[in-house]
């Protein structure tokens, strides 16, 4: 029952130029990304950096990487690389992503791009002088189903767009000096899992006009649990939750007044999603036929970004870099409102 809906475009990672990536940061989810590059993509992660040579070369040997550093700097400044993933924890964004661009090597930054808004802009300033490609890794942006929503959004097909939920929340044992809880590691829900819905909500509605956030702080000051409801310009709502103290369903929604999508879960990953006239009734459902579950659908945004390269662009067509200042933006004000520790 799919009649009724778009097929998605670009549904083969595969297809995409090949790039020589290198990655700054070995850890789980680079480990991730990379075998998802190899499995899916003609994409080769080629070089991998770390601060500790013994764990870069592990690293390199666990996952078929050919050449492997002691450190970042030797890593950008390997000429056969042409991008550099930045798989460190985001407190550390800014230094590990303005090292790669000052090197001349194209940038994907995990999500978020950075800490703060400010540092945001010092990014996309950054790349933008220097005339490479940065992109933010909000990887749901480039699956498939995702751009079923965007050619439905774009055509009409919902209306206007009235309300916008999605919930993204897990139980994270509380350590207070683990990079979730510290607010010197620019801990919190907010810019762990909330960059997810917020940047769905952005993806929906466009940049909030107004901000409300409500939620608990952990002893050590970060933000454990918040809700979020955002307002558009003209008028349609995104209610938002995030949190570190349960896992929720990882649901999204776009209501409009001629129909409405209901994201599968995880609405972040390959899932799938069901297509309601206004009047309630199911029009369509689609289930991701693929076979590229979980993080393996990280092969999408690595395939977009080497077809955006070889088209001479700087940066993604479907995320902006301004958008992923604006979202950056949104949760330093929701932290603000919070008072949660290490609002820059």
């Amino acid at each position: 029952m799919t009649d009724v809906l778009p097929s998605p475009r670009f549904p083969d990672p595969a297809d995409a130029p090949a790039l020589r990536w290198g990655v700054i940061g070995p850890g789980g989810i680079a480990a991730d990304f990379t075998d998802a590059l190899h499995a899916h993509t003609s994409q080769r992660m080629v070089a991998c950096g770390s601060r500790s040579a013994e764990r870069a070369s592990a690293f390199a040997a666990a996952h078929g990487v050919e050449r492997a550093y002691g450190s970042y700097e030797a890593l950008v400044a390997d000429p056969e690389v042409d991008v550099v993933y930045v798989a460190t924890p985001h407190s550390e964004h800014l230094e590990h992503a303005l090292l790669a661009i000052r090197a001349g090597k194209h940038v994907l930054i995990e999500k978020p791009i950075a800490a703060t808004a400010e540092q945001a802009r010092t990014i996309v300033a950054a790349a933008r002088e220097a005339g490479v490609f940065a992109m933010e890794a909000m990887w749901t942006r480039y699956l498939p189903q995702t751009d079923i929503v965007r050619q439905l959004l774009a055509d009409g097909a919902l209306g206007d767009i009235r309300v916008v939920t999605a919930d993204f929340g897990g139980r994270a044992p509380f350590d207070p000096a683990g990079r979730l809880w510290d607010p010197a590691l620019a801990g919190g829900a907010l810019l762990d899992l909330g960059v997810y819905v917020v940047s769905w909500a952005s993806f929906a509605l466009g940049a909030p006009a107004g901000i409300i956030a409500t939620g608990t702080l952990a002893s050590t000051g970060v933000d454990e649990q918040v809700a979020l409801l955002l307002t558009s310009a003209r008028g349609g709502q995104a209610l938002l939750s995030t949190g570190l103290l349960a896992g929720t369903p990882s649901l999204a929604t776009i209501a409009g007044s001629d129909a409405r999508i209901e994201m599968d879960s995880p609405f972040w990953g390959p899932s799938g999603l069901r297509f309601h006239r206004a009047d309630g009734g199911l029009a369509a459902h689609w289930n991701d036929p693929y076979g590229r579950p979980h993080r393996q659908g990280m092969s999408y945004e690595a395939a977009a970004l080497a077809r955006y390269v070889a088209e001479g662009r700087t940066e993604s067509p479907l995320h902006p870099l301004d958008e992923a200042v604006s979202t950056m933006a949104t949760i330093d004000e929701a932290r603000r409102q919070l008072g949660a520790a290490g609002v820059g």
